[in-house]
């Protein structure tokens, strides 16, 4: 991330989870947010999104009616499922929706043991 102001005020991210029949999928509308200005990583079972989302208004002095976007700092934390391969993330970003997607561990079957003589 080129911007490495602290985070200590920093926003949440908004995110919907999800799984398929071979991934667990994380998406997040994250519109205004450069490349360069997000980081995201995989600590055990933690995926770690941190950003920066510049405010694009250039006048010092302005009046307010109503405030709801959140610029600056951001960021979230989710726990990952225990049947996913978080070595293979693969992460994009398409008209302002981030997707982080992990292909799931496809479990052996159980298998009866049978006991010898």
């Amino acid at each position: 991330m080129k911007n490495k102001e602290t985070f200590k005020n920093e926003g949440k991210l908004t995110i919907d989870s999800y799984e398929t029949s071979s991934h667990f999928v994380v998406l997040s509308a994250i519109a205004g947010v450069s490349n360069e200005n997000i980081d995201i990583s995989v600590d055990k079972d933690m995926l770690i999104i941190k950003g920066y989302r510049k405010n694009p208004k250039e006048e010092k002095e302005e009046r307010f009616f109503n405030q709801e976007c959140y610029w600056g700092p951001f960021s979230r934390k989710i726990i990952l499922p225990e049947n996913i391969n978080s070595s293979k993330i693969e992460a994009s970003i398409k008209r302002g929706i981030l997707k982080i997607s992990f292909p799931k561990i496809q479990k052996t079957k159980s298998k009866k043991v049978n006991l010898k003589n």
